[in-house]
């Protein structure tokens, strides 16, 4: 903190430089010139801002051992408290990395991997925690390594670790990719077998995922096994070899992505006979309003872009190609959801599409996972209702969660859904559900 606080003098900012004929005032302008009052030397200040920026990297890797040091403790603590309280060995760390990722405003899901990579620093790699405590290497880095080496026991990973000696500079330099390499030869040099077995157990893990991109894009990925992924590409890549020396004019790349989604959905459009779930106002589907829509399970979509959608026609007529328009009722000025048309085919009970249009996506503080279950507040056994104020959308891993000893849940009587959740330590945390296209908060 001394180089922090070695200048007190004020400082000033020149004024920023006039945008440049035809560059609108929107656009980016050079960084403005900061200056020290007194101070002639523009080196020493340049110096002086590098290092003070070093120490505070090195104050954020410092930070991230301590958090793990409690986080151990406090996984500890509570561990006794039930033990005391006669709950099972096995249950008495259940909602432990729940509490540590609302406390560090993180998702439940990274609230565990955080408790996962604080019991192995604190507790199997000594080394790797020094190095971590002295800014030598940051959270990310130190994580890689933990992760590099789970597949050992903890007295082989205490021996890579002692090997590698992260704490002694080992790491000076190196980038993410060097730190993974050095970290898998040493495992594997420590016990061969258990590498092997992780790699063989790796296609027992694979999934497709989708996650946002800008745009109106998405990422879907798949983690596959080698031979199936390959294969996969190479039937896309020689397919859309054969649609270009046919003169199609796309790209190679689209022609690629337009026939992945053909043979996945079954139609050229991609998604007909699926609920797509577009939430917008009556203004921008009819009176060209620009309030943006929402997209469940995407996020928000400009206003055009969601107009098209719905009057777009199918690639291809030898397919049926249908749009289901769905009704959604709002309180005039709170975006509280009243009710929803349930009468086109296929959709579940009104009431939990109703829900899970409301909540949008898990309701956990932090927790931005896709809804799994439809969840009772109030528990049914404990006299909770069966209707929207009293029901949210979790994820399975949060659902389980609040059912553990000590933790609760509540509605709470407001304009806009709103719930709060209480942990073993007393500690409390709102969720409001998201507002819909057309509301803003006051």
């Amino acid at each position: 903190m001394e180089q922090i606080r070695e200048r007190q003098a004020p400082t000033t900012v020149a004024s920023m430089p006039a945008p440049p004929a035809g560059c609108s005032p929107q656009g980016v302008p050079r960084a403005p010139l900061v200056s020290y009052a007194g101070s002639a030397d523009a080196r020493t200040i340049s110096s002086d801002l590098i290092n003070q920026l070093r120490a505070l990297e090195d104050m954020k890797s410092a930070i991230s051992s301590l958090q793990a040091k409690i986080a151990v403790a406090f996984d500890v603590a509570q561990r006794q408290e039930r033990a005391e309280a006669g709950v099972p060995s096995s249950e008495q760390g259940q909602g432990v990395a729940a509490q540590i990722a609302l406390a560090r405003r993180e998702s439940p899901n990274k609230g565990s991997r955080l408790l996962g990579l604080a019991k192995a620093l604190v507790t199997e790699m000594p080394r790797t925690m020094a190095a971590l405590e002295t800014g030598q290497l940051n959270e990310w880095r130190a994580t890689l390594l933990v992760k590099e080496t789970a597949c050992l026991s903890p007295e082989d990973r205490c021996a890579v670790d002692g090997e590698l000696a992260a704490d002694t500079g080992t790491f000076d330099g190196a980038g993410d990719k060097a730190i993974i390499a050095a970290a898998k030869k040493a495992a594997y040099r420590r016990d061969p077998r258990s590498v092997t077995q992780r790699a063989a157990h790796a296609a027992s893990e694979r999934f497709v995922s989708l996650r946002p991109a800008p745009d109106t894009m998405t990422y879907l990925t798949a983690l596959l096994p080698v031979a199936q992924g390959v294969a996969a590409y190479a039937a896309l890549t020689r397919l859309a070899g054969t649609a270009r020396s046919e003169g199609d004019t796309r790209s190679k790349g689209q022609v690629m992505a337009d026939a992945l989604v053909e043979r996945v959905t079954g139609t050229a459009a991609g998604y007909s006979g699926i609920d797509l779930q577009l939430v917008m106002t009556d203004r921008t589907l009819l009176a060209g309003d620009t309030e943006p829509a929402r997209l469940n399970g995407y996020g928000i979509v400009p206003a055009g872009w969601a107009r098209e959608l719905i009057a777009a026609e199918p690639a291809r007529t030898d397919q049926e190609h249908y749009i289901w328009l769905r009704r959604l009722y709002t309180a005039p000025g709170t975006g509280e959801l009243l009710a929803t048309d349930s009468r086109a085919r296929f959709f579940p009970p009104g009431i939990r599409r109703l829900i899970e249009t409301r909540d949008n996506t898990c309701r956990t503080p932090y927790c931005d996972a896709p809804i799994r279950h439809l969840d009772h507040i109030i528990p049914w056994h404990a006299g909770g209702t069966t209707t929207t104020h009293n029901g949210a959308g979790l994820c399975e891993a949060c659902n389980h969660t609040k059912e553990n000893a000590g933790w609760s849940t509540k509605p709470l009587h407001s304009n806009t859904h709103s719930m709060e959740v209480t942990t073993p330590t007393g500690h409390r945390y709102q969720s409001k559900a998201p507002p819909l296209p057309g509301y803003r908060r006051t």
